[in-house]
């Protein structure tokens, strides 16, 4: 099932979201609804949040050499916690929850990742590149931040200016 995005400015996105404990059919499905979704959406990531729903689990679907995402590259991320990040990396970024706009952030290149996967069970994942920025935004989700949070006072007044101006636009 496609379940709907909130986006910038909805306050639901502040909320800090909370650990999962019951890795039930329910939690799930839900995953599998958030997959649709994200890919419905042509995202490569996406955290519960995004979805209305306040519970630390992000998916990630990073595409191969061939641009193409397949089901089985799917990580399914509940209670994340980085671990030894390293490096700096700066990439252009954008959100489902903020459609239309990208602009670059400053991430750990590598970090290594503790989780749990749907069925409870504990997992230890090394990333790098897209895949660490991808994990790093998503947490960021579960903490109540978007990446426009992290631009420098000037590109942050100029997406804002931005923003308004699509807003008008749309009416």
């Amino acid at each position: 099932m496609i379940l709907p995005i909130i986006t910038y400015p909805n306050k639901q996105l502040k909320t800090r979201s909370v650990e999962v404990t019951n890795f039930d059919e329910l939690l799930h499905r839900f995953l599998d609804d958030m997959f649709d979704t994200m890919m419905s959406s042509n995202g490569i990531g996406l955290a519960s949040i995004q979805v209305a729903n306040p519970i630390r689990a992000i998916i990630l679907c990073i595409p191969d050499e061939d641009g193409k995402q397949h089901k089985e590259n799917l990580i399914e991320i509940i209670n994340p916690v980085i671990h030894t990040p390293r490096g700096n990396v700066l990439y252009q970024e954008g959100c489902l929850s903020v459609p239309g706009f990208y602009e670059d952030v400053e991430r750990y290149e590598s970090l290594t990742l503790h989780y749990q996967n749907r069925h409870g069970e504990p997992c230890v994942l090394h990333a790098t590149d897209l895949l660490s920025i991808a994990i790093q935004h998503e947490i960021d989700h579960l903490e109540g931040k978007l990446f426009i949070e992290k631009l420098s006072y000037h590109r942050r007044k100029k997406f804002e200016k931005e923003y308004k101006k699509a807003q008008k636009e749309k009416k």
